[in-house]
């Protein structure tokens, strides 16, 4: 089978031309392999490049890379040459483990003698271990990769997939990528792996990768829960089988919610890395906090309080995922203020709540874009748009305050001109006329100065 590699830079295609062929020089055979084989089988676009070389010893390669191709080794279990400036991975086959016998150096690692076919066994799935000779376009399918692709099927390659378990969660992310169904066999084999010795950076790219690039979320949590793998996400977990009333609620528990809330984002995202990331998150931890606060009063199901609950386990499940502080303080909010929009616009609410909503979230339209994916989460319930939320948008607008919290008018700076003296005072009048600018006492510099002067006048 011959296919079209599409890719859209040219100056992307010359580089990998030139390296192949430096490669071929010099006796070695250089194949196009992994994800964008794949991508080029299914018609899409290639960006990034992974080209695996034979027959030329590490050393060798690393000689012929350095004369046109400055690249970084990479990589302290399996060593990558990464090329700068092209989005272009460089290996070699390897004989040994990735995982289980442990780190070692490209020359310790590599086998330049190994058939494409044994090299492929090391793959995670099936089509993952297409590849593809760049002079011919033909494809090499040692495993199978082309009919499982065409049947939708996502599939182990060989018995050496347990050698990483992370590739239970990439199977995830492929799962909701390419809406696949995961051969039994392959969800036996990730039931019979663990996710003990992971480090947390690694699982955080399949998480991302499942948040910014699946199709259908919904499968790959699916797969996570039919693979036994959900027990390592316990705020997750604990979704599973929590009530909520019917009425509100036809589509089912919070688990089956979160789906449904997850597949709406995944049908609205703006292509925006951080934007999508910051709001797919809050729309999956948006309801941590019901199975803590549910009850069942009357015969009627209630969450009450459950926004405020979820701060802590969304605390939790992001830290045990990421180190970035930033990314997490901007998700808690929204989490804790997920109902505020509609609540907002059933009480008709004045300027002063939504600059303190501002204040609270920052960014009131990713607020809206969590509450949004709520409301669309509640399949067979008719979804008929979102009127609360244009709402908040338009006065949000108005008050300048959609992607910001309001900037205070009053600084410090202006109090010492009144001949205030650094110190504690200075902080509470700061803060005073802060409070009276988001309730609309003033909104220029000179009427906040005169609100201030009358402040200190008061003793303040």
């Amino acid at each position: 089978m011959r296919v079209d590699l599409r890719i859209e830079d040219p100056a992307l295609q010359s580089a990998m031309e030139c390296l192949c062929s430096a490669v071929k020089a010099a006796g070695g055979e250089a194949l196009l392999a992994g994800g964008c084989v794949r991508d080029a089988v299914l018609g899409l676009p290639v960006k990034d490049l992974d080209i695996e070389v034979y027959g030329i010893p590490p050393a060798r390669l690393r000689e012929i890379l350095s004369v046109r191709f400055p690249f970084d080794l990479v990589g302290e279990v399996f060593p990558i040459l990464k090329v700068r400036r092209w989005p272009i991975d460089v290996s070699l086959p390897c004989r040994r483990s990735t995982v289980a016998d442990g780190p070692g150096g490209l020359d310790d690692l590599c086998d330049p003698d190994m058939s494409p076919q044994e090299a492929a066994s090391r793959r995670d799935f099936t089509m993952n271990a297409l590849m593809l000779d760049p002079a011919t376009q033909e494809v090499i399918d040692p495993w199978g990769g082309l009919e499982d692709l065409a049947a939708g099927v996502l599939r182990h390659t060989s018995g050496k997939f347990g050698e990483d378990p992370l590739r239970v969660l990439r199977g995830m992310q492929f799962v909701a990528r390419f809406e696949l169904e995961v051969a039994q066999e392959t969800v036996s084999v990730c039931r019979s792996l663990t996710a003990d010795a992971l480090p947390s950076e690694r699982v955080f790219e399949e998480w991302k990768k499942l948040i910014l690039k699946g199709r259908c979320p919904s499968r790959g949590l699916t797969f996570l829960r039919h693979c036994g793998w959900v027990r390592y996400f316990p705020e997750l977990e604990s979704l599973l089988g929590c009530e909520q009333e019917p009425d509100w609620h036809p589509e089912g528990d919070v688990w089956t919610h979160t789906l449904h809330c997850l597949d709406a984002f995944a049908g609205e995202r703006l292509g925006e890395e951080t934007e999508d990331l910051v709001v797919g998150l809050a729309v999956l931890c948006h309801d941590f906090g019901k199975p803590a606060t549910t009850t069942r009063e009357q015969g009627r199901i209630s969450s009450k309080g459950h926004e405020a609950a979820g701060e802590t386990p969304t605390r939790s499940f992001l830290g045990r995922l990421t180190h970035q502080h930033d990314l997490v303080e901007a998700v808690v909010p929204l989490v804790l203020t997920h109902l505020r929009p509609q609540a907002l616009f059933d009480a008709h609410a004045g300027d002063s709540a939504i600059r303190r909503l501002a204040r609270q979230v920052e960014r009131i339209d990713r607020l809206v874009r969590v509450a949004r994916c709520d409301q669309m989460g509640r399949p067979p319930r008719r979804f008929d748009g979102f009127p609360a939320g244009e709402w908040l948008l338009t006065r949000a607008r108005a008050l300048a305050v959609e992607q910001a919290a309001p900037k205070p008018l009053v600084m410090g700076r202006h109090l010492l001109a009144l001949g205030l003296s650094e110190g504690p005072r200075v902080g509470r009048i700061l803060e005073a006329c802060y409070e009276a600018q988001l309730d609309g006492a003033f909104a220029t510099l000179e009427t906040g100065t005169e609100y201030a002067q009358h402040l200190v006048g008061q003793g303040w």
